[in-house]
């Protein structure tokens, strides 16, 4: 269930994994509700930027009331690079958890691909923790060397591998891993950049494999106010009657047959 109401979470720690790439561990009341797949609003506490930023959920520790982030600073003056200076100790205004998570149900006893690309990389690691099913296989698609979150995923389940560059595993994307791997799956689990999503949608529908995407990197206000990250679906928006999905509200997790991409 979402929660729409704003609470200050204090900061507990925080680090850079990689080039651009920071990890923050928030206490909050979310963290009692939150499911993998899920995502929360991170505030800045700058006035002139009023939108919160979507973070997806990296990992849930519900006993010591803690959210893990892992996330991208894209640019030098963005909300994502004024959280990267926070510090242990501050405050930053969040609502969460919001959104509607991965059915982790559909898994069980079943051979699950769990995949993930560039920033759609953490909100895998919960997930993977908590998948009960026959087999996990993670794979994990980057541009270089910088293979963040890596050796976490190696304690959960058999990773693969893919650069763009070549310089770790396949080189390629998270298909070509799949492809040169010649691995196989019941179900597929994933969250990445749109192309990626779609390639693996296709892949998907074309051997008859059922799918769940996450659209989260094309939110903008993550409480369905905004409009911003519609997709295409297939069904009419029962609201306004037309062929559209709110991200945020209606996902951001989506079986793949329900939208376009």
């Amino acid at each position: 269930m979402a929660n729409r109401e704003k609470e200050l979470a204090k900061v507990i720690s925080q680090e850079q994994l990689s080039e651009g790439i920071f990890s923050i561990w928030l206490e909050t009341k979310a963290s009692k509700e939150a499911k993998p797949g899920q995502f929360i609003s991170m505030y800045t506490n700058d006035g002139s930027k009023l939108l919160p930023r979507p973070i997806s959920i990296c990992e849930i520790d519900k006993e010591q009331g803690r959210l893990r982030m892992v996330y991208r600073v894209t640019g030098e003056h963005t909300g994502t690079k004024q959280f990267s200076e926070l510090k242990s100790g501050d405050a930053i205004p969040i609502i969460g958890p919001l959104g509607n998570g991965f059915p982790l149900e559909k898994a069980v006893g079943k051979n699950a691909f769990l995949m993930g690309g560039g920033i759609g990389v953490p909100p895998i690691l919960e997930l993977a923790k908590q998948l009960n099913c026959e087999q996990k296989q993670v794979i994990v698609g980057y541009r270089d060397a910088q293979t963040f979150l890596r050796e976490e995923f190696e304690k959960q389940a058999k990773v693969y591998v893919a650069t763009e560059d070549g310089s770790v595993g396949t080189k390629g994307n998270v298909m070509d891993a799949i492809r040169e791997e010649e691995l196989k799956a019941d179900i597929i689990y994933a969250c990445g950049p749109t192309p990626m999503l779609r390639a693996i949608k296709t892949y998907a529908e074309e051997n008859g494999i059922e799918c769940y995407i996450s659209l989260e990197e094309r939110m903008a206000c993550g409480i369905g106010a905004c409009l911003a990250c519609v997709c295409k679906s297939k069904e009419k928006d029962h609201h306004s009657n037309v062929n559209n999905k709110r991200i945020c509200k209606d996902g951001p997790v989506f079986l793949s047959t329900e939208v376009e991409l």
